[in-house]
């Protein structure tokens, strides 16, 4: 499932598509789809894991699931959920992805406040919507997506190594300090992701995500198939990663 900072680089990516009309569109959604033909599209978007194109009166939020894909002007063998063309050329192609038409001004919708990776994003909400959960998981606070909006299991399982935080501790058995630091290295860790993945050496930072050993102190890391009410995998040093109870 694509984190946030892979959505930020699709943004981006398609950023060229923005004030251009849609000539024909395609796709095997259930969605009304075709509302989209003629249409400008008029910006290009994220929140979190959500991908949002804005036209006039509506805009159209574009999920990856656990499968997802895109494809900018190439195509996949496979059939495509939803696919633009556009005026003057080039084309959008999504694949196994959920698609879902938002009639509501997206202001209305998002709050941006709580996307680590949006300038609008807000620490000190974050520290307050986590104080109001002080019996959630250290694991399931990082991944609810209306306290961290983009964090996934990658970045979940390296803030929880960076700031030495067992998954399995109580929120409100944190510090101050530490829970500081969850809420910091949460925005920060997806910076770097970001960073990483567009160098494509995203994967030769992994400390503990998919590893077997720990590179602070050679312990060997424990994993969990389905950790917490999340029930996602988790890598993690049982010597330096403490939990708080």
């Amino acid at each position: 499932m694509p984190e946030g900072p892979s959505i930020v680089i699709l943004r981006e990516e398609a950023a060229g598509f923005a004030g251009r009309r849609v000539v024909h569109v395609r796709g095997n959604s259930r969605e009304p789809i075709q509302r989209m033909a003629g249409c400008r599209l008029r910006a290009l978007r994220s929140w979190g894991k959500h991908f949002l194109l804005e036209f006039d009166g509506f805009s159209v939020r574009l999920h990856f699931m656990l499968f997802g894909s895109y494809r900018i002007d190439e195509r996949r063998e496979a059939a495509p959920r939803l696919a633009l063309g556009f005026d003057g050329g080039g084309e959008l192609n999504f694949y196994a992805c959920s698609v879902k038409f938002i009639d509501q001004p997206l202001d209305e919708v998002y709050d941006w406040s709580a996307d680590v990776m949006n300038d609008a994003w807000d620490p000190a909400r974050a520290r307050r919507k986590l104080r109001a959960r002080p019996q959630a998981l250290a694991a399931d606070a990082l991944l609810d997506q209306q306290v961290f909006s983009g964090v996934g299991n990658i970045i979940k399982n390296e803030v929880l190594h960076r700031i030495r935080v067992h998954p399995e501790s109580r929120v409100g058995a944190l510090s101050a300090r530490k829970l500081g630091e969850l809420v910091a290295q949460a925005r920060e860790y997806s910076f770097d992701f970001l960073r990483w993945k567009k160098a494509h050496v995203l994967r030769k930072h992994y400390q503990v995500h998919t590893r077997t050993v720990c590179p602070r102190d050679g312990q060997r890391l424990a994993y969990r198939k389905h950790l917490g009410l999340a029930r996602r995998r988790a890598f993690f040093c049982e010597r330096c990663q403490r939990l708080y109870e």
